[in-house]
């Protein structure tokens, strides 16, 4: 299989499950209508969902490393299609929780096992290409979500939003279940399921990239989760035109992602991890000090998208270097950490605004990303597993 086929498909099935990600939030008010129930009540499809999807993403790991990565996420793809397509059938509260726990658990596999599967088949010298052009592919889902989900929902029903959503995901999954059979897929039965997280985390070098990974998740993802609301109250738009605004985001992830492979072997890692840290941290004050300026706005959530790409690239490609033989283990303790840091910054950031408001939230965030710049260039150096001695280190053979 060619190398860009193989990001492609893999691409279309991160876009669907990170589309899906956050197509509850807009619609949730229709839902709530719908079903008879207050809206606070039917933030419980957000929990049934997000919970299982941290959680699982620890256990996907071994399983890939075990069975081989193409075979999980081929199996995984197709239970989250039918979790979807049976999310367009919940006809109460408590059953479209279940089928949102049961998209949640499956959908936990398909980032992290399509990020190893990629670091066993591209070498490391095109390695942060490809992820990044992957995460751009597939955080551009993440981006059109709210416009996607609202556009739906106005013109059809939200049923009618997990219908597509489902006809997304089902050509997905026949791609990787045709074309995707090519994919190469290593398997190693001896794989242990928890020692090696226990070793991942008790090396040094690999533990201190982890440590940056959950705070970059608790200030990157955190400040994204909020920016519909901020647009929402200063600029009054409703969910389409929000979600347009939020595209910016995704565009320039994808940007980023083509960029962040050639940047990284001119210059290094480091300078790229830096770069987009402090991209993020720009956007932020720009969010404070000119965020109720349109094309301010626009600028600041692109930086953010460029920003969180830079940076995410490249320390998911230096996680794939960790464990050659557990590479799967590898990157699910990455997305646990990333999305982990995600919900603790996303709780976090609802107290701050509602305590004082938006703007000092956004301000605190760009300062703690600036603190966490010079606390990733005091703990992420070298940039290969040679030069650190990550891979030995931290190899689970």
């Amino acid at each position: 299989m060619q190398r860009n086929t193989l990001i492609l498909i893999l691409g279309l099935a991160g876009f669907t499950v990170m589309a899906d990600n956050w197509v509850v939030s807009p619609i949730l008010p229709a839902i709530a209508r719908s079903l008879n129930v207050e809206t606070v009540q039917a933030g419980l499809l957000i929990t049934a969902y997000m919970i299982p999807f941290g959680l699982f993403q620890l256990i996907f790991g071994p399983l890939a490393d075990r069975y081989g990565k193409r075979q999980v996420i081929n199996f995984s793809m197709a239970l989250f299609t039918l979790g979807t397509g049976l999310s367009a059938l919940g006809f109460s509260l408590t059953g479209l929780a279940v089928y949102r726990a049961l998209t949640g658990i499956f959908a936990a596999s398909i980032m992290p096992i399509s990020l190893a599967l990629i670091g066993d088949v591209f070498p490391i010298q095109e390695r942060q290409s490809a992820i990044g052009t992957f995460m751009g592919i597939s955080f551009l889902g993440q981006g059109l979500s709210m416009a996607i989900g609202g556009t739906i929902a106005y013109f059809l029903s939200w049923r009618g939003v997990f219908a597509a959503y489902a006809v997304l995901a089902l050509v997905s999954t026949l791609l990787l279940y045709t074309i995707g059979r090519q994919i190469p897929s290593v398997r190693n039965p001896r794989s242990q399921f928890f020692a090696p997280y226990l070793r991942l985390l008790g090396n040094t070098k690999s533990a201190s990239v982890y440590l940056v990974v959950l705070l970059e998740g608790i200030l990157i993802v955190g400040s994204f989760s909020y920016l519909g609301a901020y647009i929402a109250q200063t600029y009054h738009y409703n969910n389409f035109v929000i979600g347009l605004i939020m595209t910016a985001f995704g565009i320039a992830a994808v940007m980023a992602g083509r960029l962040s492979g050639p940047l990284a072997a001119r210059n290094g890692r480091r300078p790229v991890l830096m770069a987009g840290l402090l991209a993020a941290a720009a956007a932020d004050l720009l969010f404070w000090v000119y965020g109720h300026q349109l094309p301010t706005l626009i600028a600041g959530v692109a930086l953010l998208g460029l920003g969180f790409m830079l940076a995410h690239s490249t320390l998911l490609t230096i996680a794939t270097e960790f464990a050659a033989r557990a590479r799967g283990t590898a990157m699910s303790l990455v997305a646990f950490a990333f999305m982990g840091g995600g919900g603790v910054g996303t709780a976090i950031g609802g107290r701050l605004i509602y305590a004082f408001n938006f703007s000092r939230f956004f301000a605190l965030y760009a300062l703690c990303l600036f603190l966490l710049i010079i606390l990733a260039s005091l703990v992420v150096r070298g940039d290969t597993a040679a030069s650190t001695g990550m891979e030995p280190a931290s190899d689970t053979r």
